[in-house]
């Protein structure tokens, strides 16, 4: 009957479902798009995730068909202005991140620079990611890629009294990361320094990783018109949407800060009992 008809089996039964189903489907329908349009680059696991918080149990499956037929999957875009330069003669330190077991916060910093376009120019932001509980701890935006750059987010997350023995600061080859006031700052901290082999991307992945989620998620969505403006709109994803409400399933769908908070207060349990 459905090939003489020309109807799918799946939509003849369907058809037969009461009609609250189909009013449940919508009101799944409309929680789905209200999720993604606040959200617009959130993928389905990530919508499941946030039904689920909503106390609406759907399989991720399902949730991918509904986003779409709304034409709500997004899209990416790619990255094309180099902003590390690691042809030069300063000291290159040894890779001490690769390999380590991060258990514990302020364990390993993980840096990066990245550019971010304007209507009119190009202006760069440099980060510093604490790699237990990927938030972000320092950052800094400026006009052009000198060493000041760097320094500015470093100084913040120093300021943050983060600092612990053993630290470690990751980051790539880059005559900013080698300078010798960004290294300075690091030892007077006494913070060891390690750096990405030469040639390897993937040494530092998670903090190139938080700039692609940066791209897509607030600056692919924007037109600053000013280095001031930019820096408003970074700060608030920043500190507000990234580190306190953004989920990571790397981080069992917490946030940052929600993870850290976890994880200090499972610490003090361990500790009083």
């Amino acid at each position: 009957m459905c090939n003489v008809a020309g109807v799918s089996r799946s939509s003849y039964y369907r058809f037969l479902k009461p009609g609250v189903d189909r009013t449940e489907e919508m009101k799944l329908r409309d929680t789905i798009q209200k999720i993604a349009i606040k959200n617009p680059c959130f993928g389905y696991r990530y919508i499941t995730e946030a039904l689920r918080r909503k106390k609406l149990l759907v399989n991720h499956k399902r949730v991918l068909r509904i986003m779409g037929e709304d034409n709500l999957l997004c899209l990416r875009r790619k990255s094309f202005v180099l902003t590390t330069d690691s042809n030069h003669k300063l000291p290159i330190y040894p890779n001490l991140a690769r390999g380590m077991k991060v258990t514990q916060l302020n364990q390993l910093w993980v840096a990066d620079i990245t550019y971010i376009r304007l209507l009119w120019e190009f202006v760069y932001l440099a980060v510093i990611l604490d790699a237990f509980s990927r938030r972000v701890i320092g950052w800094a935006l400026e006009r052009t890629l000198e060493a000041g750059l760097a320094l500015g987010g470093l100084k913040m997350a120093i300021r943050r009294g983060r600092v612990q023995p053993g630290l470690v600061h990751h980051s790539d080859r880059g005559i900013q990361y080698a300078s010798d006031a960004y290294t300075g700052l690091l030892e007077e901290n006494n913070i060891q320094i390690s750096m990405s082999r030469s040639g390897n991307p993937y040494d530092n992945a998670m903090a190139e990783s938080f700039m692609n989620t940066l791209k897509r998620e607030e600056v692919y969505r924007s037109e600053y018109r000013d280095i001031d403006e930019a820096r408003r709109s970074i700060r608030r994803f920043i500190e507000s949407v990234y580190n306190r409400k953004r989920f990571h399933s790397s981080l069992d769908y917490l946030s940052p800060v929600e993870f850290e908070e976890r994880f200090l207060q499972s610490k003090y349990l361990v500790v009083q009992a």
